[in-house]
C-alpha cells in the first residue's frame, strides 16, 4: 500500500487497528513513533544498481494503556513528515517489535490496516546463477527419444 492509498484509508475509518499476520491486532495503546522515508542505495547479486524509497512507519506499545493514536492525529503526523522531510508517495513499510523489529507491507481490509509477511528474494534470478525450480515427474512418465535411448530392463544398455 503506498502512502496516498494509506491516506485515503485512514479518513474512512474512525479506530485505527493493525492486525498482526497471525490474526492478533496490535493493542490499541501503540504508539507510531515514527513516520519518514527509507532510501536504500544499493548493488544486487546480479551487478545491478538499485534505488528503492519505502515509507516508513515504526509502531511501539509502551506501559500507556491510556494512550489512543486517532486517524486524525496520524494524518496530521504524516502531513507533517510530507512537508518537513519531503516524504513522497511510496510504498509503506511497517517496523513492529516482536523477538527482533518486524519489517512489514501493508494492506486494507475495510476497516483494519493488516501487516503482511514480507520475504526476501533474489533481485536478479537470470544472471546470478541460482538454478530455476527443478520440475518433478515421475520417471515412468519420461517419453524415450526413440528405440534403445533409455535403459529399460532387457534392453542391453547397461
Amino acid at each position: 500500500m503506498t502512502l496516498s492509498e494509506f491516506k485515503k484509508q485512514l479518513s474512512s475509518v474512525s479506530d485505527l487497528n493493525f492486525v498482526l499476520p497471525n490474526g492478533t491486532i496490535v493493542p490499541k495503546h501503540f504508539h507510531v513513533t515514527e513516520v519518514g522515508q527509507i532510501t536504500k542505495h544499493f548493488i544486487d547479486c546480479g551487478g545491478t544498481v538499485r534505488n528503492e524509497k519505502t515509507v516508513n512507519f515504526q509502531l511501539w506499545e509502551a506501559g500507556d494503556f491510556d494512550h489512543r493514536l486517532a486517524p486524525k492525529k496520524l494524518n496530521e503526523i504524516i502531513a507533517l513528515s510530507e512537508k518537513v522531510l519531503g516524504v513522497e508517495d511510496a510504498e509503506i513499510e511497517v517496523e513492529y517489535q516482536s523477538d527482533t523489529i518486524g519489517k512489514y507491507g501493508l494492506e486494507f481490509n475495510g476497516s483494519q490496516f493488516l501487516l503482511m509477511s514480507k520475504q526476501t528474494n533474489c533481485l536478479a534470478n537470470d544472471s546470478c546463477g541460482i538454478p530455476a525450480d527443478k520440475l518433478k515427474v515421475n520417471l515412468i512418465e519420461l517419453q524415450t527419444e526413440g528405440k534403445g535411448a533409455c535403459c529399460t530392463p532387457g534392453g542391453g544398455c547397461c
